[in-house]
């Protein structure tokens, strides 16, 4: 990469650490600038605008969070294997990446649902670029035999998001130690549901 290449992916990795800790409507020009040390004039040569920013924040999160879970999901065997792998590394992609504050795509899915704009768009392309990609992980289950073929892969994948949500409100805002053996729980209730006849 190149200097600016390189400051601007610093500046993002601060960025996505704020929005962690206190959402994406905490970031600012002005807010990124003390924490990175930087000018806010050297911060606007980077992103013209608050908005351009927290676009930008978005999309760096959401390839953290590729990297952290789809990535390493590709290495396992296709089918149940790799489902499975997905929503292990999703239950605790935050930790592993550095976010100790929880998930900042999340918290995002909640500043920006009513609000309409590029902030918006860029949160509902991740979401959709992520029921894709877990929709994708259940027809190759159904492929390999381990899901029954007229199983319906739009309401798994409604189903595991919704398992991984209540997860991270038990887990995060209740605090509650059973949260991950409740979210395994129901995520292999899940997958019973879709197992070929016996």
């Amino acid at each position: 990469m190149s200097k600016g290449e390189e400051t601007r992916a610093a500046i993002l990795d601060a960025a996505v650490m704020q929005a962690s800790e206190a959402g994406f409507e905490s970031l600012t020009i002005g807010s990124l600038a003390e924490r990175t040390g930087m000018s806010k004039s050297g911060l606007f040569a980077h992103f013209g605008s608050r908005e351009e920013l927290q676009v930008a924040a978005v999309e760096a999160a959401a390839g953290r969070f590729t990297e952290a879970v789809f990535l390493p999901a590709l290495k396992v065997r296709r089918g149940l294997p790799r489902l499975r792998a997905l929503f292990d590394y999703w239950l605790d992609w935050t930790q592993r990446s550095g976010l100790p504050h929880g998930c900042p795509i999340h918290a995002a899915a909640v500043e920006f649902d009513d609000r309409p704009g590029p902030v918006r768009d860029a949160v509902v392309a991740h979401f959709r670029s992520l029921e894709e990609g877990l929709a994708r992980a259940v027809g190759l289950a159904i492929e390999q035999g381990h899901f029954r073929a007229n199983f319906d892969v739009d309401q798994f994948v409604f189903d595991m998001m919704g398992i991984v949500h209540a997860y991270h409100y038990r887990s995060r805002l209740l605090r509650r130690n059973d949260a991950i053996l409740r979210a395994r729980e129901s995520f292999e209730r899940l997958v019973a549901t879709a197992a070929p006849a016996a």
